[in-house]
């Protein structure tokens, strides 16, 4: 069988299920249903090395093709990494352009590569419990992409949910049949009417299909698409294990899905139906509904104490949660915000996104834990004149060479070794040492060990934003 590459689409805020995801941690990259994150049980799924079915063992799957966002390079660097898992290419837009251009991109880098693979598009983000059903759909779906067709993967609907776009398919024969329309989010009544019919399916926005053939049809059908995704694709660059476009290029892309793109339009659509435990978690209630709920219908993750409550999610990443007399509510604790809402209502809570992010406030974009590729640091308390951080450097990482023009330093390491550079001097310093970076002073700090180093940073000036941060050497290319 021809070789399939997954592609994973990564993009997205998911700003639904705030307070936990967030513009620069995103849904994809956090274990909601495990303690592997969304991008990597998607990974894993794609992976047959350990797979022990019997009815997959014929399939070909190579490593995948990551398209991101170049804000997120760094985690799905580090979650591919943990995962144990190569990739042919993480591919970084730097501006977000819908599916269409996406797929091209991925399809334009594996006929780069050599030959003419099938391509598995995917997203991060999406839950499927039934793992060898899916890969009995792969093979379905396969055999229709060697033969030139686009195929569809329908999800067959378990409600008259009205959250999704439908797939209506002609005579299905063995879960195939043609695609015969694409219809959009239903009111209630409609959604019931197709539950009814049989012949609707949830629209998963998963495809398989050759990339030559896909890029013919981009071409038929949007060619100003194609034409600005392989002007930008052609100008690239390499910058450690990603892929950099022309910004100026790119930018030019239309922004499109591939359903308006090609699906809607091609004659050679196919619609494979899968009943595999298919969810997009979409919000805190369809996490609630697809997760293990205890006898009173409460989902618990985290510390968590309840009395008289039912069919509640309360979700603690930092504390205590103590609910007495709930009924149907989403309680989620983060380090810096809590959110309170009726499951029947948490589809709003992108409202409160929006108002965070007009008012200028870093909880709608960020959370208090940042992620860097370096390690991590989180700020535990802050004030007018200084800010306190708790850094983790990863074995062998280091910070970039930089000076800050308003903020002086103390860093107090906690455990490990932390190798320091002030102006001309270097030093090595261990557990319960310290040293001080005065105001101006060029500096780096670096683990030399094989352990992570913790270290306490005390910072003190008249500004203390990331942005005060002159950088003059970086390991990991950032300006």
């Amino acid at each position: 069988m021809t070789e399939i590459i997954p592609v994973v689409m990564a993009g997205g805020s998911g700003t639904r299920l705030w307070p936990l995801s967030r513009k620069l941690f995103p849904k994809q990259f956090l274990p909601l249903m495990s303690e592997q994150s969304m991008f990597q049980e998607t990974l894993a799924r794609t992976d047959l090395s350990q797979e022990r079915e019997a009815a997959v063992t014929d399939l070909n799957i190579g490593e995948p093709i990551i398209v991101c966002n170049d804000e997120h390079r760094f985690i799905v660097a580090e979650q591919l990494r943990k995962q144990g898992q190569a990739s042919k290419a993480i591919i970084l837009e730097p501006i977000g352009r819908n599916t269409a251009p996406a797929v091209a991109l991925a399809a334009l880098q594996a006929i780069e590569a050599g030959g003419d693979p099938l391509l598995l598009v995917l997203a991060a983000d999406h839950v499927i419990k039934n793992v060898p059903a899916f890969h009995q759909s792969i093979a379905t779906a396969a055999k229709l992409a060697e033969e030139g067709k686009l195929a569809t993967f329908g999800i067959v609907p378990r409600s008259p949910e009205t959250g999704y776009g439908y797939i209506k398919s002609g005579v299905m024969k063995n879960n195939v049949g043609s695609v015969d329309q694409f219809v959009e989010k239903p009111d209630q009544a409609t959604a019931e009417s197709y539950l009814q019919a049989g012949c609707y399916y949830w629209n998963s926005g998963m495809f398989l299909f050759k990339a030559s053939v896909y890029l013919k049809e981009l071409a038929s059908f949007r060619p100003d698409i194609l034409t600005a995704v392989t002007k930008s694709f052609n100008s690239k660059s390499s910058d450690l294990d990603f892929t950099r476009l022309d910004e100026e290029a790119f930018a030019a892309c239309p922004d499109e899905s591939i359903d308006y793109a090609i699906m809607e339009k091609t004659k050679e659509a196919m619609v494979v139906a899968l009943d595999a435990g298919w969810s997009d978690v979409g919000s805190w209630s369809s996490l609630w509904e697809e997760s293990e709920q205890d006898s009173s219908g409460n989902v618990n993750r985290g510390d968590v104490v309840s009395f008289d409550s039912s069919n509640n999610l309360f979700f603690s990443d930092n504390k205590l949660i103590a609910a007495v007399g709930l009924e149907g509510f989403v309680v989620v604790d983060t380090k810096d915000a809590v959110l309170v809402s009726p499951k029947s209502r948490v589809q709003e809570v992108k409202q409160i996104v929006k108002q965070l992010q007009q008012a200028g406030r870093k909880e709608g974009t960020v959370h208090r834990k940042v992620n860097r590729p370096w390690g991590d640091y989180d700020s535990i308390d802050m004030g007018e004149r200084f800010q306190v951080k708790h850094i983790t450097v990863k074995p062998g990482a280091k910070l970039s060479l930089q000076m800050h023009h308003h903020r002086a330093e103390h860093w107090i390491v906690v455990s490990g070794s932390a190798l320091v550079t002030i102006n001309d001097e270097t030093t090595l310093l261990s557990e319960n040492q310290s040293t001080y970076i005065p105001i101006g002073a060029t500096h780096r700090l670096e683990n030399p060990g094989v352990l992570p180093l913790d270290m306490i940073e005390v910072q003190s000036g008249s500004y203390l934003g990331e942005d005060d941060i002159v950088r003059f050497e970086d390991t990991y290319g950032r300006k």
